[in-house]
């Protein structure tokens, strides 16, 4: 929903610095929800984060440091937005974060405008990689419509083939391969050649990108 309350999520085992942040984004009109460990984040976050929001993690904790929390979250292609948080920073551990994706690599103490800030382009973020997942939930939607056949019709028009040679190569009829195709490019909600194959192109990327959602596997081989 686009006037959904974003959640900004909290991972710190200082309480005084969990309970001054949560009051800040508190007054700033945010959701606000806090974690004292990386384990006990992980351990009670929702299956699905797909609303709003952001992830402000600490640099420094026992047990699971904020860096492994986010090689854990890239790993699973959760494409959480992530600010870090230190009052030990160094170069080369804001580097490794910013590498990891990263939105920003506070120093404590920070202002508060500075917080907030960093917290505006996570959002900004976040959005930009939601209006991506939703719509390639749309081109798979539509393409999980196609047939085993018509799949293999797709994947050849794709690459420039004509109508015969594609026959030729499935060992079925033009006629029958004009069938195929003309299903394709309607259940695919296509209305022409070009079209169709941007559609396939960005849907091969978005499932070859580090940053697909993990459920997604390739469209066309």
């Amino acid at each position: 929903m686009a006037d959904e309350t974003p959640t900004i999520t909290i991972v710190d085992d200082d309480d005084s610095v969990r309970r001054a942040l949560a009051r800040l984004l508190r007054a700033s009109g945010y959701l606000v929800k806090t974690y004292a460990s990386a384990p006990e984040y992980l351990s009670e976050r929702p299956e699905t984060e797909d609303g709003p929001g952001c992830l402000l993690i600490d640099v420094r904790m026992p047990e699971l440091d904020g860096l492994q929390l986010q090689a854990l979250l890239n790993n699973e292609n959760h494409g959480a937005a992530v600010v870090f948080m230190t009052g030990h920073g160094d170069v080369l551990t804001g580097v490794r974060a910013m590498k990891s994706g990263a939105v920003d690599f506070l120093l404590k103490p920070f202002l508060d405008d500075e917080l907030l800030n960093a917290v505006g382009r996570a959002l900004e973020r976040n959005a930009e990689s939601r209006h991506l997942r939703r719509e390639i939930d749309e081109l798979e939607r539509r393409e999980a419509k196609l047939t085993r056949r018509e799949r293999e019709v797709c994947a050849l028009v794709v690459t420039g083939r004509l109508n015969k040679q594609i026959a030729a190569a499935l060992g079925t009829s033009e006629k029958t391969v004009k069938v195929h195709r003309s299903r394709v490019m309607a259940k695919m909600e296509v209305a022409s050649l070009a079209e169709l194959v941007r559609t396939i192109e960005r849907l091969n990327r978005a499932h070859s990108s580090p940053e697909s959602n993990g459920h997604h596997a390739p469209a066309h081989r």
